[in-house]
């Protein structure tokens, strides 16, 4: 199974990793993402940040909860885009985390905020592409050359995997 191209169903029902460990527990049912995250508050706030373990090209969701004035507080910014986002309770929305710098504004004395994001980590692809095991384990099997081979593959899917993202030039041709 190394150096094949692991799609996102992969994770899914049918896909290979739930074939391979029949014993893992899917979050939800149906579900497409590997992992998920309450955050209890009451004032959930999130510093500026890149979910560095996440796939780069792959979303996450995240779902505001609670009850607050999205109006006054609770703002999605998304830094690398120059963009401020109202976040209404109750709402979700899909980034690519570990591509855009992303935080929030806190809400007011009071008010609560939750959040509940969803996420696949970007090792748990690389996990099954290298036949269900670490990347180290699976290179010290490779030779130097396959080693390289390796290497560039991976720099090829990076780039493939940012290709499926849409360019601001192409949102904007859709108003």
């Amino acid at each position: 199974m190394g150096g094949g191209q692991v799609r996102p169903g992969a994770l899914v029902n049918g896909g290979p990793c739930y074939h391979h460990h029949p014993n893992l527990h899917r979050p939800f049912l149906n579900g497409i993402w590997c992992a998920i995250t309450f955050n209890l508050g009451p004032m959930t706030c999130a510093f500026g940040h890149c979910d560095f373990f996440n796939l780069a090209f792959g979303w996450c969701a995240i779902t505001a909860l609670g009850n607050f004035n999205y109006k006054k507080g609770r703002h999605l910014i998304l830094w690398d885009c120059k963009l401020i986002i109202e976040f209404p309770p109750g709402t979700t929305i899909l980034i690519p985390s570990a591509a855009i710098f992303h935080s929030n504004i806190p809400i007011a004395d009071g008010e609560c905020r939750y959040s509940f994001t969803q996420y696949s980590a970007r090792g748990i692809f690389r996990w099954i592409e290298h036949g269900f095991q670490s990347e180290e384990a699976y290179l010290v099997t490779l030779t130097k050359k396959e080693q390289e081979e390796e290497i560039a593959l991976g720099k090829q899917r990076a780039t493939e995997g940012v290709g499926l993202l849409s360019m601001l030039a192409e949102l904007e041709a859709m108003k």
